[in-house]
C-alpha cells in the first residue's frame, strides 16, 4: 500500500515509516503539519493517510480537521488518526464523517503493538473501521442512559466492544475462543436488545452501533 504519514514528532514519523516499510508498504510522503499533509494526499492519493490529531501551529485539532477534509475531498483515501489520549468528541466526529473509504482512531501507544497497528492499517485500507479498544470502553462508559446496554449479558458486551473495533464475526470468534455460530447468535441478540437492525455490511454495522452510542452521550 501507498501511505502518507503526518506527525510533528520526527522520531514517531520515522518509527512509523520503519514499521510500514519493513512489512512491504511504501511511505510516499512523511510530513510534519496539516498543510503539508493535505498537499501530499492531493499529490499522491495514497491508500491510507496516518494522521496525528494535534499538529502545528496550535497543536489542537489541526490533524483531525485535515483528516475530515481528506474524507470529504478524497473519499478513496482511507484515514487512520492517532491520538495521545482518548478524545471522545474527536473520535465520534471522525467516525461519523463522510461515506468514503475506511477510517480508524487509535491511541498512539497502540503503535508499539506492531501487529495490532498493522492490522488496523490493513483494515481501514480495506474499507473497514479500526477503533482503539480504550476508545470503545470510554464510549460505553460515557453513556448517560444505560437502560438498553444494561440488557446485554457480559459476553454480549464483549462482542459489542469487538464489533465497535471493526472486528469481523470470524475475528471475534477467534478472540473469544468460541464458534462463529455463537458469535452470530450474540450479534443478533445485541441488535435486538439495542433496537438496531442487523446488516451484513461490517462497516455499516459498526457505524450503526457508534451512532447509537453517540445518541446516549453528550
Amino acid at each position: 500500500m501507498d501511505i502518507v504519514i503526518a506527525d510533528d514528532a520526527v522520531l514517531l514519523r520515522e518509527g512509523l515509516r520503519h514499521i510500514l516499510e519493513r512489512f512491504g508498504h511504501r511511505v510516499v510522503a512523511s510530513v510534519g503539519d496539516a498543510s503539508e499533509l493535505l498537499t501530499a494526499v492531493a499529490e499522491h492519493l495514497p491508500d491510507v493517510a496516518v494522521v496525528d490529531v494535534r499538529m502545528p501551529p496550535r497543536f489542537r485539532d489541526e490533524g483531525l480537521r485535515a483528516a475530515l477534509r481528506i474524507r470529504t475531498e478524497h473519499p478513496t483515501v482511507a484515514v487512520l488518526v492517532l491520538s495521545q489520549y482518548v478524545e471522545r468528541s474527536y473520535a465520534l466526529e471522525l467516525l461519523e464523517s463522510g461515506s468514503g473509504r475506511g477510517v480508524g482512531y487509535l491511541l498512539k501507544n497502540r503503535v508499539g503493538e506492531v501487529e495490532e497497528f498493522l492490522d488496523a492499517v490493513g483494515r481501514v485500507a480495506g474499507g473497514g473501521t479500526a477503533i482503539d479498544p480504550e476508545v470503545v470502553v470510554r464510549l460505553l462508559e460515557d453513556r448517560r442512559d444505560h437502560a438498553l446496554l444494561d440488557r446485554l449479558t457480559p459476553r454480549e458486551r464483549e462482542v459489542l466492544a469487538l464489533m465497535a473495533q471493526g472486528r469481523s464475526n470470524n475475528a471475534i470468534a477467534r478472540t473469544l475462543v468460541v464458534t462463529e455460530a455463537a458469535v452470530l447468535k450474540h450479534v443478533g441478540n445485541i441488535f435486538a436488545k439495542l433496537l438496531l437492525e442487523p446488516t451484513d455490511e461490517e462497516h455499516r454495522r459498526v457505524m450503526a452501533v457508534l451512532h447509537y452510542l453517540r445518541e446516549g452521550t453528550g
